[in-house]
């Protein structure tokens, strides 16, 4: 079968890249490095000649919302229409568990992305996933100032990049079915990790392996509109979610 994949060079397209390979598929990784834009449209449709699946990992890298939206929205357009034109089957987007909850940031960026693909002509399956364990590391660097890092107190149920990665594989693929929707709707299935953890414990085990002298101290937003969705377990996997290891504590062992 022969896949595009976007955003083939971030954490999570190097993963599927990988696998689809192995899988004895035939590759398209597209990225703007290897002059395929997405958002702007430049060389998608030489990209897709041929091109039976799609598989949409890309990142905005902006956690801005106006800027992250406009990214995820003209990329799902352009998707869809230079997907229609060249016959592909089945698009397959990577999203994140509980956006639909959120009201503001990135997380409302995905939910506008989530809305705008399904709208198009090529069938649509959505998979959100939880926060990677590589999300510990990310939050350690970002809220670093001086010898102390403020983290996040969120509660999350981190999942392997290339768990996620298999997972988009076998939807592509139609190795794992989608469950039958409506008209005009589109598959929405969870992946996620097999245990709970507080990100700020995360952030300080991982500190701790690397032997790094920093200091982790949670921090919340008091003006953050989404405070008390993130409290209550929003970026939680729900009942019929694939719960797949390795933990955060194995993933750690086996790392350092």
């Amino acid at each position: 079968m022969k896949i595009a994949v976007a955003g083939a060079t971030g954490m999570v397209g190097r993963h599927l890249v990988a696998v689809l390979k192995d899988g004895g598929h035939d590759v398209v990784a597209m990225s703007r490095s290897g002059g395929v834009d997405v958002v702007t449209g430049d060389g998608l449709a030489a990209a897709l000649k041929g091109v039976e699946g799609v598989i949409d990992v890309a990142n905005a890298g902006t956690t801005d919302q106006a800027a992250a939206t406009e990214f995820f929205t003209a990329a799902a357009r352009n998707l869809q229409e230079a997907g229609e034109r060249a016959g592909v089957r089945r698009l397959v987007v990577l999203s994140i568990l509980g956006v639909d909850r959120f009201s503001g940031g990135y997380m409302a960026a995905k939910a506008a992305q989530e809305r705008a693909v399904v709208s198009g002509s090529v069938p649509v399956i959505v998979l959100r996933a939880a926060q990677f364990h590589e999300f510990a590391g990310q939050t350690l660097e970002w809220g670093r100032q001086g010898a102390v890092s403020h983290v996040p107190v969120m509660r999350v149920q981190p999942v392997a990049a290339e768990a996620v990665a298999r997972a988009l594989a076998d939807l592509v693929t139609g190795a794992r079915p989608a469950p039958a929707t409506g008209p005009g709707e589109a598959p929405i299935l969870e992946i996620a990790g097999p245990r709970e953890e507080q990100l700020v414990d995360m952030a300080t085990r991982l500190a701790a392996r690397r032997g790094e002298p920093v200091r982790v101290e949670g921090a919340e937003d008091p003006a953050d509109p989404d405070r008390d969705v993130v409290r209550a377990g929003a970026l939680l996997p729900g009942p019929g979610a694939t719960l797949t290891g390795p933990t955060f504590q194995e993933w750690l062992d086996a790392a350092f």
